[in-house]
């Protein structure tokens, strides 16, 4: 049952549809931006940062400066300290790199640098605002620092910043070089995730054309554009996604939508891991890790090293 407050929320953006539908979408759009503060972690979260500490203190952390904010961007190398190849960590929404640490551990093992940003808001990150313009012009920082990259690789929300830094669906932001992608739980459709949110504010459809109008403001494109279906048939990058049936958060839908994009979108379920626990699996990190280094000649050894990593 929703909150009390959460009611009167939704009451207050029904009535003000019909009267000022751009004053509503500006602020429901402040609403969807707005992000955790990251300093305040909840107990589970908290745990995680706790084990994690070690991990996080073998990186090399980076400020990169991006608009008027700062990113952190945390370099973790392989024991060897050589490497051939590096590739891109994103994470997802109310995460941090952090979450990422089994698929970052299965690329290092695997003679590989890996690059895990804390997105804007995030993690070690500065600010307290995010969305999809702003998370590709901090990917597009990383890319200048340390790419190219073999490979993009996203959880959630970060998948979907890593598709449109890929095919450079952000006005302004120069397309991030990379040549392959690997969509961990991510979501394809921006109108989807839209509507969503509509639903669960309660925005009339004179709203929702006020938030459509800020989203081809900000990043240069109708909102419609912002799926992946359509980004990934026009800009045809080699892409794994995997995906459980039984995530709750983001729907499997989303993961249909990038396979009917053309064969060079592999769909790769992995049932019963739901939407954070696929981060942690061994074979969720070896596909990740084989199919980025692919037609590389140390893909058995990341194989035996990602599974070794995990056990």
């Amino acid at each position: 049952m929703a909150s009390f407050g959460l009611r009167i929320i939704r009451t207050l953006f029904g009535m003000a549809d019909p009267i000022a539908p751009r004053l509503a979408g500006r602020i429901a759009f402040e609403l969807f931006c707005r992000t955790a503060d990251p300093g305040k972690p909840n107990a589970a979260e908290a745990r995680i940062l706790d084990r994690s500490r070690e991990f996080m203190q073998e990186a090399r952390l980076h400020r990169l400066t991006v608009g008027r904010t700062c990113v952190a961007a945390h370099e973790f190398r392989p024991p060897s300290n050589l490497w051939s190849a590096t590739v891109l960590v994103v994470h997802g929404w109310r995460s941090r790199t952090e979450h990422m640490r089994s698929i970052i551990d299965g690329f290092r093992n695997a003679g590989v640098r890996v690059i895990a940003i804390d997105l804007p808001g995030h993690g070690a990150s500065a600010g307290r605002r995010l969305n999809m313009a702003i998370a590709v012009a901090a990917v597009q920082a990383a890319d200048q620092w340390f790419g190219p990259f073999r490979a993009l690789v996203g959880h959630s929300f970060g998948g979907a910043v890593a598709v449109n830094a890929a095919v450079g669906s952000v006005t302004h932001v120069e397309k991030v070089r990379a040549n392959r992608l690997v969509l961990i739980a991510a979501p394809s459709s921006m109108p989807m995730i839209f509507s969503d949110f509509g639903r669960f504010l309660n925005l009339g459809p004179r709203t929702q054309t006020a938030i459509a109008d800020l989203v081809h403001r900000i990043a240069g494109q109708p909102l419609e554009a912002y799926t992946g279906q359509i980004q990934l048939a026009e800009h045809p990058v080699e892409t794994l996604v995997l995906h459980a049936a039984d995530d709750k958060e983001v729907s499997p839908k989303h993961a249909e939508g990038y396979a009917r994009a053309g064969e060079h979108v592999r769909l790769a379920w992995v049932n019963g891991l739901g939407h954070r626990r696929v981060l942690g699996d061994p074979s969720v990190v070896v596909q990740a890790v084989d199919f980025a280094l692919a037609e590389a000649e140390h893909v058995p050894v990341a194989r035996r090293a990602a599974i070794r990593n995990q056990s």
